[in-house]
């Protein structure tokens, strides 16, 4: 029996728990799955105890036990699933390049490895020096020793081509979901009305611009609440000094990871703020779109390509004030964003196109001989 296989590795596992490459690999394994592909997802698990698999809603999962923390743990949990994923034959996708050094073994076993090659890891400002070259070098190896690379934005591709030629990277961005409708409820547990605040979801990094952000909104009074999920640290500077920069008008939520919840605060927003300044295609921006919220984004090439032009930009904080000081109250212009963000939502970036564009991407390196593909002895099927 002839089918088609692939192992994904790079992510934390599924389901989707942590962020944007975790979302995309369910989503891509359960697409693959339903057109008779055998998926196998490499799962890290924060405990001692033996490597073992199972499967979930059709897709093979191997579960690595890392018992190291933070970034060595990832590091080891990555080393453990090449080792694993190289044991046999069939198409290997790689999300990430951060240990894209390991690719070297599939190279040495003969095996087709694929890059997605993500964002640029070594320009962000949270790393410091070790971390960055670190990163560096891998982004060399991830463009070396991959068979072929997947940039999820043109930015991206044109970055790669200054390591390998053009023609071994296909552009494909992420993917969101459409959101017609949400929860309106969710909202209670915040004291929030609909259309009455804006919001930012993003990691508590400098490169994201939520300093600027907040200390532009508390400048003086908006009649609106700023909501910013994520977690942040007393006991870390630069987090610190972003609450501390908040007016009572800053409304800090904290990590909110139940979906139906922040899907229901981004659907009701009046306005949603992208200060990313480094990356590719963000995952919540492109969801932001699917809700069809007008957008303020960060100017640079990565959020203008995405966003289209029909959002407004900002450098600074004084760039972001003098926007929202304008356009919080304009309700013409913001419905003309809405719309803008849901028609390039629809012609760039539905999951049914992404996931299609992969399918032919990958497909035709991802034959396998069996005889059969059954689960593994013992492993127990878990429904969702």
């Amino acid at each position: 029996m002839k089918i088609k296989a692939i192992r994904i590795l790079g992510t934390r596992g599924i389901p989707a728990n942590h962020g944007g490459f975790e979302t995309f690999a369910e989503q891509l394994a359960l697409y693959l799955v339903a057109r008779g592909w055998r998926v196998t997802v490499y799962c890290q698990q924060d405990e001692a105890g033996e490597v073992h698999e199972d499967e979930w809603m059709g897709v093979h999962r191997v579960h690595i036990p890392v018992t190291q923390g933070g970034a060595l743990g990832t590091v080891v949990f990555d080393w453990k699933s090449t080792l694993h994923a190289g044991r046999s034959p069939g198409l290997i996708l790689t999300l990430g390049y951060n240990t894209a050094v390991f690719g070297l073994w599939y190279r040495i076993k003969g095996l087709t490895n694929f890059f997605n090659m993500d964002g640029i890891e070594w320009r962000r400002q949270k790393w410091g020096t070790v971390a960055k070259v670190w990163f560096y070098l891998n982004e060399w190896a991830g463009a070396w020793l991959g068979n072929h690379l997947i940039a999820d934005h043109p930015e991206i591709k044109n970055h790669l081509s200054s390591r390998v030629q053009r023609s071994k990277i296909t552009t494909i961005a992420y993917g969101g979901k459409l959101v017609e409708q949400a929860d309106v409820g969710k909202l209670a547990h915040y004291g929030l009305e609909p259309n009455g605040y804006a919001i930012l979801i993003a990691r508590a990094e400098p490169e994201n611009s939520i300093l600027e952000v907040v200390r532009a909104w508390a400048r003086k009074p908006r009649g609106l609440k700023l909501v910013v999920l994520g977690k942040y640290d007393p006991n870390h500077a630069y987090q610190a000094s972003v609450t501390a920069a908040g007016s009572d008008e800053v409304l800090f939520v904290g990590a909110v990871y139940d979906a139906p919840t922040v899907e229901a605060l981004r659907f009701y927003a009046r306005l949603y703020i992208h200060g990313h300044q480094v990356g590719g295609t963000n995952p919540s921006l492109v969801e932001a779109l699917g809700a069809g919220n007008a957008v303020l984004a960060h100017d640079n090439g990565f959020n203008r390509w995405v966003c289209g032009p029909d959002a407004r930009f900002f450098d600074g904080e004084q760039g972001c004030a003098q926007v929202l000081d304008t356009l919080l109250s304009d309700e013409t212009q913001l419905q003309r964003m809405r719309s803008a963000s849901a028609q390039r939502h629809r012609e760039a970036f539905t999951w049914d196109a992404i996931l299609a564009d992969y399918l032919a991407l990958l497909a035709p390196h991802a034959d396998l001989m069996l005889a059969e593909a059954p689960a593994p002895a013992g492993a127990a099927r878990i429904k969702d």
